[in-house]
């Protein structure tokens, strides 16, 4: 007969879950800036975003894409899908940042910064993935 050990299940402590929370807030305004920036065609924004290479005409379905996946992360229930969204968004920041030669450390500590508020704020997430035992 094989026993098996169950792990025992990870509490949120208050500390981490404002933590989490803090994170995932600054996380959801930066994204929300840049989402809407891009849908209503800021003209910062395209300047800044022909430096890069992108045509105006894609901005909006960028922006688009964007507000659907912080509204995911945004949300409880989906904040994993939500996370799992935006990590491929920054993926082709890195990318295009790569492309141009620019520095890509931002989209990437970026990207570090929405599975922290993640991780910290759900404890099924850190049972799934526990970084100590």
């Amino acid at each position: 007969m094989e026993t098996t050990q169950s792990q025992p299940a990870t509490t949120n402590s208050k500390a981490s879950f404002i933590t989490g929370t803090v994170i995932s807030v600054l996380c959801i305004l930066f994204l929300l800036f840049d989402a809407i920036g891009k849908i209503i065609l800021q003209k910062n924004v395209i300047s800044a975003s022909a430096k890069l290479g992108w045509v105006e005409t894609t901005l909006q379905g960028m922006g688009i894409t964007l507000l659907i996946s912080t509204i995911l992360y945004i949300i409880p229930k989906t904040k994993i899908l939500g996370a799992i969204l935006l990590t491929a968004y920054l993926g082709g920041a890195t990318a295009t940042m790569v492309r141009v030669g620019q520095p890509f450390y931002f989209s990437v500590v970026f990207g570090i910064l929405v599975w922290l508020g993640a991780y910290l704020t759900n404890s099924k997430l850190r049972n799934l993935l526990p970084l100590v035992k």
